[in-house]
């Protein structure tokens, strides 16, 4: 099957038309876009001018600037356990959609299988179909906070399964995988010979003393994992399009290639600013700061959620995301309905697998104020909707 072909099979992202859709009412209040609602700090900015002084404005190498995979592979060492040789173990990519493509590409073959935890990111099953592989979702138990179970991932695996693709904490649902629960998904890859790639770019937003934790960490998953991150969510840098990938040597090599002939490699100057943010106790700063309101506005918006009483909702352990079941009613119909009479913006749960059936996600990446006014808009088209 040609690209092309598999181009076909991808549906229109649900998250985007929700989003053109709301542009139609200036009051409309959007809880779509994944985004942060701050700009990204000054100091980061500020090196980004820098770096176009110094004349950062060519090429770099296709796996990235050396000052960043320095930095990058300290950072990986102190704030995620894993070792990691900046020559041979790690790249810069053009954000963290493409570094997920470039990972399945480099070992995944037509036809092979890849498990993902649904409810999951549209872009997860999207970059499987692109790199000519299957997606089998595998559904999360939502009574326990859209967790997954080595026993679900092993009924699922098969001959042509390949990979397992984690998200933590996870785009929509905002569950974290503790360690315990890693430690079983990393039993269940290494008795099947799997693969497991890990998207982790909202590492940094954690509530509750959650702990992040990277799976490559676990004993015998280092040269099992590809670690995905970027620095959109942490440092509120989603338009620099910058993210990065840590993995065996042999897989860097294939990803190194692929980026060569795609784009040659990311900005520079932006690779410039985030290698200097990395040292700069400034950005870990501006990171917490954001960190403890969002968990502000996840206090606000799950209490106001659970105060509907049709609704159903799991309190997120992290990212800025809720996931609520919306009491049968169907979800592409609720979302267009909400938003037609009552302006407010939310993506249908069905946009992210079939497990998110009969939910929304909504983002809370607007402030408490407007989060309340929008949840008291839905609660007055509820009984229209019902």
């Amino acid at each position: 099957m040609s690209l092309s072909e598999r181009l076909d099979r991808i549906p229109p992202s649900g998250i985007r038309r929700l989003f053109e859709l709301a542009s139609r009412y200036p009051d409309a209040i959007s809880l779509g876009i994944g985004e942060p609602d701050f700009d990204t700090p000054p100091h980061i900015r500020e090196y980004a001018k820098e770096a176009l002084d110094l004349g950062y404005t060519h090429y770099t190498p296709n796996s990235g600037l050396q000052m960043l995979r320095d930095a990058l592979a300290g950072k990986l060492r102190s704030e995620n356990s894993i070792e990691a040789d900046p020559d041979r173990n790690i790249m810069v990519t053009v954000g963290a959609n493409q570094a997920i493509t470039l990972a399945l590409a480099a070992f995944l073959r037509a036809g092979e299988e890849v498990l993902i935890p649904s409810p999951c990111f549209v872009t997860h099953k999207a970059a499987v179909t692109i790199a000519g592989g299957s997606a089998v979702e595998v559904d999360t138990d939502e009574s326990g906070g859209f967790s997954i179970s080595s026993e679900s991932l092993s009924r699922a695996v098969t001959k042509k399964t390949r990979c397992i693709l984690l998200n933590s904490p996870n785009n929509p649902t905002g569950a974290v995988l503790s360690r315990r629960q890693l430690e079983e998904v990393a039993t269940v890859a290494v008795e099947n010979g799997l693969r497991v790639i890990s998207d982790e770019v909202y590492e940094a937003l954690v509530y509750d003393g959650n702990a992040h934790v990277s799976i490559a960490s676990l004993e015998g998953m280092a040269d099992r994992t590809i670690t995905i991150n970027s620095f959109s969510k942490a440092y509120a840098m989603t338009g620099w399009r910058l993210g990065y990938i840590a993995a065996d040597p042999a897989s860097i090599e294939k990803m190194v290639k692929l980026q060569m002939y795609l784009d040659a490699c990311p900005v520079a100057f932006a690779q410039y600013a985030a290698a200097k943010a990395l040292g700069d106790p400034r950005s870990m700063k501006a990171t917490e700061s954001m960190r403890i309101e969002y968990q502000a506005r996840r206090d606000c918006i799950y209490s106001l959620l659970r105060g509907i009483r049709q609704f159903g909702v799991s309190k997120p352990g992290g990212a800025f995301y809720i996931f609520p079941g919306i009491g049968g009613m169907d979800d592409l119909r609720f979302s267009e309905q909400v938003l037609e009479k009552a302006h407010v913006a939310v993506v249908p749960g069905s946009s992210f697998g079939a497990a998110g059936k009969g939910h929304v996600r909504i983002a809370y990446t607007v402030s408490s104020e407007k989060l309340e006014e929008a949840v008291s808009r839905i609660e007055r088209v509820l009984p229209s909707l019902l």
